[in-house]
């Protein structure tokens, strides 16, 4: 049986995951794979690689964080640090790498919300959850005790480590 605030819950962090979903296709203005004018005119293609998008929610009240990261390692935050600032940045080239090599990890597949037939079992602590279009979602809480997904735990570190989005509350 599920307690009727639980169920209050989850209705809030699903539309956020859904809006996040939804919006991580045209959150740097253009679809993966799009082409767009180069100077003399020509198009140039969107860079090979995976875009990634974080979502995270602190507790029943706390505001929640979008970060999203595109093929190129530039960012956007809204929200970042749950104190209502937007930031955007560049990860460097080696830490695009890194995240390039780790969305592209065959594991990480292993560790989807669906793969792992998660359940969220926590009630009020950080719930992060890792997007990568087209059908890939991880979510992690910070339950004590509860095991992290290996490859989608080292992506969020990156992420949040390499962005205002690490969690300061």
């Amino acid at each position: 049986m599920v307690c009727p605030s639980w169920s209050s819950r989850v209705p809030a962090l699903s539309a956020a995951v859904l809006l996040a979903t939804a919006l991580t296709g045209c959150a740097f203005g253009r679809a993966e794979g799009a082409t767009a004018p180069g100077a003399a005119g020509t198009a140039s293609p969107t860079p090979a690689g995976k875009r990634v998008s974080l979502v995270q929610k602190l507790g029943d009240e706390g505001p929640i964080r979008n970060l999203e990261v595109d093929p190129t390692g530039r960012w956007q935050c809204r929200d970042c640090a749950g104190d209502g600032v937007d930031a955007t940045g560049t990860l460097s080239p080696e830490q695009n790498r890194r995240l390039q090599r780790m969305l592209a990890d065959p594991a990480i597949a292993k560790e989807t919300d669906h793969a792992r037939s998660y359940k969220q079992g926590c009630i009020g602590v950080l719930t992060s959850t890792l997007l990568v279009p087209p059908d890939l979602t991880v979510t992690i809480q910070d339950c004590p005790g509860e095991p992290k997904p290996k490859v989608a735990y080292d992506v969020l570190l990156l992420v949040t480590q390499a962005t205002p989005a690490e969690d300061k509350g």
